[in-house]
């Protein structure tokens, strides 16, 4: 059984169609990736995986049970973390603080016992320094843990927002072009740290990006959007080199 099971997915907008007809099948530990041209429906889809739209029709398998009608904090506990195309940090918290919000799906106090800092309160909060400690590692942002979010560079900013998804411990990770605005000696990095947090967390990654070179170079199957519509789907090499998409892209 596959680990996202998308069935004729469709949302309209007034009389626009965004998303129409989208059938997407995702296994468990795949990298994979969503590419298009602007306006192709890629963020509507990602917005329709997670609850911040809900669709006209259609079905959203994950792991068995249909996530439909749920809503973005349910679908999160049930297993999807996301980042956005324009960061969205807690940019006067510090790059700890950022992480620890996440991971209140794994560890919890009451308010009362943070208020009167009953042993609980500083059990709970040792695990969820050490858990976030660790995942910063991963992005090596462990020296920055005291720094403010709105301080870090541009590129350090995205791995944070990707290691606060990471934090909320999902089943499948969907990142909205995680190498937008980075040079390329980042994007070399970056590629590295998405291969490396799929394998050594067991995450499934849907990713969507512009950058050709980076799908190519981690995704084992690529989507196609255009339209709204499903325009090609399969390895990055039968994909990328498809006429279709090549005309979708740089025009007949």
């Amino acid at each position: 059984m596959a680990l996202l099971e998308v069935k004729n997915l469709g949302i309209s907008f007034g009389g626009l169609r965004a998303v129409d007809e989208v059938n997407l099948n995702i296994e468990k530990g795949q990298l994979y990736g969503l590419i298009g041209p602007n306006g192709a429906g890629k963020t509507t889809l990602f917005n329709l995986l997670t609850g911040v739209y809900q669709p006209t029709n259609g079905t959203i398998m994950l792991d068995g049970v249909n996530i439909v009608g749920k809503n973005t904090y349910e679908i999160n506990l049930a297993g999807i973390g996301r980042t956005f195309q324009n960061i969205r940090l807690f940019k006067n918290m510090t790059v700890l603080d950022n992480v620890k919000v996440a991971l209140t799906n794994r560890e919890k106090y009451s308010l009362f016992s943070g208020i009167l800092r009953f042993p609980l309160y500083f059990k709970k909060e040792k695990i969820m320094n050490d858990i976030a400690r660790d995942i910063l590692a991963v992005f090596n942002l462990e020296q920055e843990e005291d720094t403010l979010a709105s301080n870090l560079p541009y590129g350090k900013q995205r791995k944070l927002e990707i290691a606060r998804a990471l934090a909320t411990n999902p089943k499948l990770l969907l990142l909205d072009e995680p190498a937008a605005g980075m040079n390329p000696n980042e994007t070399a990095e970056l590629m590295d740290t998405i291969r490396l947090i799929r394998d050594k967390f067991n995450i499934t990654i849907l990713l969507i990006e512009h950058d050709m070179k980076l799908v190519a170079g981690i995704c084992e199957e690529i989507f196609v959007l255009n339209f709204g519509t499903e325009l090609a789907k399969g390895t990055p090499e039968v994909v990328l080199n498809d006429p279709a998409v090549i005309t979708a892209y740089l025009g007949a």
